[in-house]
């Protein structure tokens, strides 16, 4: 039987944890200087919602809860590794296919606040045409691993003509919760606007079971309180993508 874990490639700064993550609130910080710049979360005065995912492709979770999303008829957006990109390129072409979004989430996911300034560049361009070369298009949005940036970073990527999109619901799928405490814990902080961060490759001991278990009851229990799902673009009235040259 094949091994799973051998289709994860490694992160620079190892799996999502805890030790890794500023405190929400900065997130908040951050947006409050640069307002235009950095998304936390859509207009509070409509009921919709956007499933945001973060960490692959890969081969073995992507496609499961792609399949999950095509049967509630669901768009989403999806932050991608360009190192996972590279070996799950056909899973990139799917995604696009299927009508969700793509975003940017670095090459191989470092923590952007311990690496040089000079990095930057390398991390986020790196990916953008990785996932140009796949599908022909180029992200406007750039998730940071972890959610980890500084004032320096910032300035760095907003340089580089990217929105920075954070989120305000977490659903702490990456942690090992079960299906049912995952969707607990979204279904408790969801509001109108929410971005909700979930993931679809990587997971604790690389299993996401619990992110797959928890989509349906999530989609279906949002629905019934009239809740729309949108992708980020959607959510905000901006554009996906940048123009190609």
């Amino acid at each position: 039987m094949r091994n799973k874990k051998s289709q994860i490639s490694e992160f620079q700064h190892g799996p999502e944890r805890l030790e890794e993550r500023p405190p929400h609130t900065q997130h908040r910080d951050w947006q409050s200087l640069y307002p235009t710049e950095i998304i936390v979360n859509g207009p509070r005065n409509r009921k919709a919602v956007s499933l945001t995912f973060d960490d692959g492709p890969d081969d073995v979770w992507t496609p499961r809860i792609l399949s999950v999303l095509a049967q509630y008829s669901v768009k989403a957006t999806f932050n991608c590794v360009g190192q996972r990109v590279h070996q799950n390129p056909q899973m990139l072409g799917r995604i696009a296919n299927e009508g969700h979004i793509l975003g940017n989430h670095s090459w191989d996911h470092p923590n952007f606040t311990k690496i040089p300034v000079s990095e930057i560049r390398s991390q986020i361009e790196r990916t953008s045409e990785e996932i140009q070369r796949v599908v022909g298009v180029r992200p406007r949005y750039f998730r940071p691993p972890y959610g980890a940036m500084n004032q320096e970073v910032i300035e760095e990527v907003i340089k580089l003509g990217y929105k920075i999109l954070y989120w305000d619901v977490d659903s702490l799928d990456w942690a090992g919760l079960s299906g049912p405490q995952a969707a607990a814990n979204v279904l408790a902080h969801t509001r109108p606007g929410s971005i909700i961060l979930m993931h679809f490759a990587g997971g604790r001991d690389q299993s996401l079971q619990d992110t797959v278990d928890a989509l349906p009851y999530i989609i279906l229990t949002l629905r019934e309180e009239g809740y729309k799902f949108q992708t980020v673009p959607q959510l905000i009235h901006e554009p996906a993508y940048s123009a190609l040259e």
